[in-house]
């Protein structure tokens, strides 16, 4: 389980054969081998430990489904280590599975921030809402608005300047995970089970 706040930006260093290495430091900090560490919102494994840098198995699926495959060495990627039983909870539930990949649009600033509108495909916009979260290569962001194929949100100047999205430019590919409640609901809905209604969903706090 992560929470979307990003700890630290990471630098690539290689990927061969199915092996992503990555130069860091903040994130290593207790990180022992299997640990779990978010790499733009990839949920991997920590197969590797060598001074400042670790290593994680890249699966064929993970390449199919994420960026990851694109990067090349000295590229930024976000880094958030598993959220600890103790920890503190900022942002929302992600699960670091990446739905699927959507491509940076325009980029408008208004006024400190930029307002980022990515193109998605119809199986993540079926989840998107105005004010719903969304995890942009593992940055916990709230939607501003919505069209038929893309979405809007908005980078304040602390997500600019801490993640790698102050770096992206048109044209760019994103991670992008949709959030579990509402998979979950419309799962619920479709299967029409006895008891579970939009009232009684309303009731337990889940809307649509």
């Amino acid at each position: 389980m992560f929470t979307g706040i990003v700890e630290e930006v990471g630098t690539a260093k290689s990927l061969q054969a199915g092996k992503l290495t990555i130069a860091a430091s903040g994130v290593l900090k207790s990180t022992k081998l299997g640990d779990s560490i978010a790499v733009n919102g990839a949920c991997l494994t920590v197969t590797k430990i060598s001074g400042n840098a670790f290593s994680v198995d890249v699966m064929p699926e993970t390449l199919r489904r994420t960026n990851l495959g694109t990067l090349r060495p000295g590229d930024g990627v976000n880094l958030e280590r598993a959220l600890a039983a103790d920890g503190r909870f900022g942002g929302h539930f992600v699960q670091g599975h990446v739905d699927a990949t959507g491509r940076v649009s325009s980029l408008v600033p208004e006024g400190e921030a930029f307002l980022m509108k990515i193109a998605a495909p119809p199986d993540i916009m079926r989840y998107v809402v105005e004010k719903g979260f969304i995890a942009v290569d593992g940055v916990s962001l709230t939607i501003a608005h919505y069209e038929a194929a893309s979405f809007v949100v908005s980078l304040v100047g602390f997500t600019q300047k801490h993640t790698t999205l102050g770096r992206k430019k048109s044209g760019d590919a994103v991670n992008l995970e949709v959030d579990i409640i509402a998979k979950y609901v419309e799962k619920l809905r479709g299967e029409n089970k006895p008891g579970v209604t939009l009232e009684y969903l309303g009731k337990h706090g889940f809307t649509t």
